[in-house]
């Protein structure tokens, strides 16, 4: 994690201010900003996100503020709670990633009852008022981790282990149904009950539940992982190159290393950086009076030995520290 730890920011309750832009600003607008966990690095990366986003419009004349009101770890009623205060102090609009749609879904109805306008970014509250949906479509991404993983398999059936994380997040869910749709389709069967391995969403515990499950079922020759958890740590890396295969959303710095040396053989990955800048650009639009379509969907980005020198400078151009190796 020593990598993560250059580029992370703040604290939960950090407060990043946009400078103040040309002379003759006259509005100033704060958006809050609520992802599911400080100790996850893919919501750093909105954080940066978010912040950059904050400059950008700035500089088109009107101060941006983010408020980021995100728990140390994942708790669906401190995100509620997290609403509430945020639209006490008066913010101007609120984006969410959503641990648990049900226990946000009233925090959201009754911000935007108070006219605080809420977008979901990553992990949605479809029953909710919020007005806007930012992120990938869950289920074709589960679906793609599947097909992806297929192939790479190269024919060879076996059983399919799938790495789930929260068992109450609707992105995650719905994630897992494309993943076993998808193998219904292309002569895998997956058990729900079996095959399907929720976990605390940190690295560390996700890495520990993946070597646990594998040491006790060797038989699994795969792994479609919805979220790429474990592989913000060095513990997988041990493995055999090709012997297991593995195919995972997300493809942050540190787990760059898992595409060089073959353990992964392809990672997908989610533009986690627009999570919080479109968030943020579409809050704008939204509070100055403009059109926001309800579901704005992000397409992955395949990331395997090819490409890894371009996502890689993908990675640097939006501010991450990455290894200069993988630049060359």
């Amino acid at each position: 994690m020593k990598a993560f730890g250059k580029w992370a920011l703040g604290t939960a309750a950090a407060v990043l201010c946009a400078q103040a832009g040309a002379p003759g600003t006259t509005k100033t607008l704060t958006f809050g900003g609520i992802a599911k966990s400080q100790s996850n690095p893919v919501f750093q990366a909105a954080l940066k996100g978010a912040q950059a986003a904050a400059k950008d419009f700035t500089r088109d004349g009107t101060e941006v503020r983010i408020e980021w009101r995100t728990p140390n770890e994942e708790d669906a009623q401190k995100q509620a709670d997290n609403i509430e205060q945020l639209v006490s102090a008066g913010v101007s609009g609120i984006a969410i990633s959503c641990s648990d749609a049900t226990k946000v879904t009233k925090a959201i109805d009754d911000a935007v009852a108070k006219g605080v306008p809420v977008i979901c970014f990553d992990s949605d509250a479809p029953q909710s008022r919020r007005f806007a949906y930012f992120g990938v479509d869950d289920v074709e991404t589960g679906g793609r981790v599947m097909d992806e993983l297929a192939k790479v398999l190269g024919g060879t059936k076996g059983r399919i282990a799938v790495l789930a994380g929260n068992q109450t997040a609707p992105n995650l869910q719905a994630r897992v149904r494309g993943v076993i749709e998808k193998a219904k389709g292309l002569g895998y069967a997956i058990d729900p009950a079996k095959d399907v391995f929720y976990h605390k969403e940190t690295p560390q515990d996700a890495a520990k539940a993946v070597e646990e499950i594998q040491n006790s079922n060797p038989e699994i020759i795969g792994w479609a992982m919805v979220g790429g958890w474990p592989l913000f740590t060095d513990a997988l890396l041990k493995w055999e190159p090709g012997k297991v295969k593995i195919v995972s959303v997300d493809a942050l710095p540190p787990q760059l290393p898992y595409v060089e040396k073959g353990v992964a053989q392809m990672l997908l990955a989610q533009k986690v950086f627009d999570w919080g800048y479109e968030s943020v650009r579409l809050l704008k639009e939204k509070v100055q009076g403009g059109t926001v379509a309800e579901r704005n969907i992000s397409q992955l980005v395949p990331v395997t030995r090819e490409n890894l020198k371009d996502w890689a400078q993908k990675l640097k151009a939006w501010g991450f520290a990455v290894n200069p190796k993988y630049l060359e």
